[in-house]
């Protein structure tokens, strides 16, 4: 029966699928699969709509399948793209869309003002508005220093310490760049150990900041746009950048894309262009998420934070070399979590 009842709302999914992009093309709608948080998006997209008139047909992720669930529904439509602009929420699903040659080059003003370490050489993505991998943790409950949390092994009590289920999003960008740099049996053996003293695996970043901001968890890995919105509220929260075993830091930019084979090539060269654009850099730099602006933007316009900010994103591991590794810490993971 449980089986019945899922297989019900699997193909219910579907079909609402399909009538959504059907009702989109035959509008001559742009299609743009969204995984950044729609809080911050629709604004930056409607913005857009207004600007050229050009009429947008949005799809957004879910906070716990981030980027994973449009990355693998673009690859499953490979043969049909529906899809004409992805914005992605970090890089490493884009990598693997772009060495399957799902992805349209294109170099236009936007690429041009983006930094070569952020963007693809053949045109194929760029990056932008970035945010930080940090520990956030409670001030009210473990004080103002930050907290070592990737050192509390092998025996400490991790029930207080929280992380986002690392199938999914930017924890499995920092599980992949963990994965390149200690080698897959010292991650294996590492997760493993935090299992066993009771990490709190949740789903997605913002479970991990509502955990630590109420008190339930002292401390979890998180992003800096998660913070900043506990921060906002009001929450006895601080946070530390993540820094690797060289002090590196792990800085994930936003990405974005035109699908090969888009139906509205014109159009979506135009939102790759205004989202890469400094306007839209520095809208999302002054929102409540602080991201941070990887062309150059006037440093005057900057809050204090977001400065701060960019500086750690300079010493940011490069993360464009980690497709390999993707493939193969995903198919660990998948063997773990998947259903």
């Amino acid at each position: 029966m449980r089986n019945r009842v899922a297989l019900i709302a699997l193909v219910a999914v579907l079909v609402l699928g399909v009538c959504w992009w059907w009702r989109a093309a035959h509008r001559g709608e742009l299609v743009v699969y969204c995984a950044h948080d729609a809080i911050y998006a629709e604004k930056i997209l409607h913005d857009f709509e207004k600007r050229t008139g050009i009429p947008l047909a949005i799809r957004f992720d879910t906070e716990a399948t981030k980027s994973l669930g449009l990355t693998e529904l673009i690859l499953r439509e490979k043969d049909a793209p529906r899809c004409d602009v992805f914005w992605n929420n970090e890089l490493l699903g884009m990598l693997d869309l772009q060495e399957r040659g799902l992805l349209q080059p294109y170099e236009g003003p936007g690429y041009a003002r983006i930094p070569a370490a952020f963007k693809a050489a053949d045109g194929s993505w760029a990056g932008f508005a970035a945010r930080l991998r940090v520990v956030i943790y409670n001030t009210a409950k473990i004080g103002t220093t930050p907290p070592n949390i990737t050192g509390l092994l092998p025996d400490s009590d991790l029930s207080r310490v929280a992380i986002a289920k690392p199938l999914y999003g930017t924890t499995l960008t920092h599980y992949t760049l963990l994965w390149h740099l200690w080698g897959g049996d010292k991650l294996k053996t590492w997760h493993a150990d935090w299992r066993r003293c009771g990490v709190k695996e949740v789903d997605g970043n913002a479970a991990v900041k509502d955990a630590v901001a109420e008190g339930a968890c002292y401390a979890g890995f998180s992003d800096t746009d998660d913070f900043f919105e506990a921060k906002d509220d009001g929450k006895p929260v601080a946070m530390a950048p993540v820094r690797l075993d060289d002090g590196r830091t792990i800085c994930i930019p936003n990405t974005v894309a035109i699908i090969r084979g888009a139906k509205h090539e014109r159009a979506a060269r135009q939102l790759v262009d205004f989202l890469l654009s400094e306007e839209t850099e520095l809208a999302l730099a002054n929102s409540r998420s602080r991201q941070i602006p990887l062309g150059p933007v006037p440093v005057e316009k900057l809050s204090p934070e977001v400065r701060e900010l960019a500086l750690a994103a300079r010493d940011g591991e490069s993360l464009s070399s980690l497709g390999a590794a993707r493939k193969e810490c995903l198919a660990w993971l998948k063997s773990i979590y998947a259903p």
